[in-house]
C-alpha cells in the first residue's frame, strides 16, 4: 500500500514546493515507484517536473471534477524520474466547483483508492491555503509532512497549522498524523533559526527530521530548468539534503514497519 504524504503548510514561501518536487525526484532515485500530485493552481510543481503547464496537459481538475480515470491524467514522463498529476490555472475553478459536489472532501481519496497498489509513496503539493483543496488532500493523506523556516512568525504559523491539522482530523481523516516538520532555507551562522531550530525539537521532539534543507542557489535555480536539483547539480548541497531527507524517510519507514510486526 502506498504511503499517502500531504506536503502542506499555510504560509508561503517555506519550500513546500522545493521539498515536493526534490523529495518524490530522492524516492525514485532510490527505485520507490513515486507519484507526485500538483494541488496548487500556480503549478509550480508542474513545471519543476519539466512539464509544461500551459500545455495540452490533463490536470488534477480533469480527475476531482471531470472525473477522468487516473490512467488519463498521470503523466509519466517527468524530468524527475516519478509520475506526476499535473496542475495549472483549471485548478482554481475546482476550488469553486468542488463546493457543489456530492462528499466533496473526500473526492481524491476515493480517487486514489485504485492505485494504492502501484506506488510506494505519493506526495501531495497543496496550496498555501486552507481551501476544498487543502481539504481533500488531508482527506486522503496518511500524515502530514510540515515545511518551515526557523523563523518567529513561521514558529507561529505552526501552532495555527497544528490546530487545522486537529480539526480537520476529527473532521474527515481521524487517522491523520504528522509525518515530519522539515527545517528548510536553514542557515546555521543565524542565531534566531539555531533558537526556533532548538524550541522546535524541545517540543515535536523526534517529528523534527535530523536532516535540514540549507539555504542553496542550486534549489532555488533547478525549476526555472524544469528539473529537481539532483538532476540539475547533483553535487550542490541542496540536492544532497534531499537525498539524506530521503533516506531518514525510508529508515523512519522501516522501523515503523518493524514495530508493527
Amino acid at each position: 500500500m502506498a504511503k499517502v504524504i500531504a506536503i502542506a503548510n499555510q504560509k508561503g514561501g517555506v519550500g513546500k514546493t522545493t521539498t515536493a518536487v526534490n523529495l518524490a525526484a530522492s524516492m525514485a532515485a532510490t527505485k520507490r515507484k513515486v507519484l507526485l500530485i500538483d494541488l496548487d493552481p500556480q503549478g509550480n510543481a508542474t513545471m519543476g517536473s519539466g512539464v509544461d503547464k500551459y500545455g495540452d496537459v490533463a490536470t488534477i481538475y480533469d480527475l476531482l471534477i471531470e472525473e477522468q480515470s487516473l490512467d488519463d491524467v498521470i503523466c509519466k514522463e517527468t524530468s524527475g524520474e516519478y509520475h506526476l498529476i499535473a496542475a495549472n490555472g483549471d485548478v482554481t475553478a475546482a476550488e469553486v466547483k468542488l463546493m457543489e459536489l456530492f462528499a466533496r472532501e473526500v473526492r481524491l481519496r476515493n480517487a486514489l483508492d485504485t492505485i494504492q497498489d502501484k506506488y510506494e509513496f505519493i506526495f501531495i503539493d497543496c496550496p498555501p491555503s486552507l481551501n476544498m483543496l487543502t481539504v481533500n488532500a488531508m482527506a486522503a493523506a496518511d500524515s502530514i509532512l510540515v515545511p518551515m523556516q526557523c523563523e518567529y512568525y513561521a514558529l507561529e504559523g505552526l501552532t495555527a497549522l497544528m490546530d487545522t491539522i486537529t480539526q480537520l482530523a476529527k473532521l474527515v481523516n481521524p487517522q491523520l498524523q504528522i509525518e515530519g516538520i522539515l527545517r528548510t532555507m536553514y542557515d546555521p551562522r543565524n542565531r534566531l533559526a539555531n533558537d526556533v531550530s532548538e524550541q522546535l525539537k524541545q517540543h515535536f521532539g523526534d517529528k523534527v527530521y535530523r536532516t535540514v534543507i540549507p539555504r542553496n542557489v542550486r534549489l532555488a535555480e533547478a525549476p526555472s530548468f524544469g528539473a529537481p536539483a539532483m538532476y540539475y547539480d547533483r553535487a550542490s548541497s541542496g540536492a544532497k539534503a534531499y537525498l539524506a531527507l530521503a533516506g531518514e524517510m525510508l529508515r523512519r519507514k522501516e522501523k515503523q514497519s518493524a514495530a508493527v510486526a
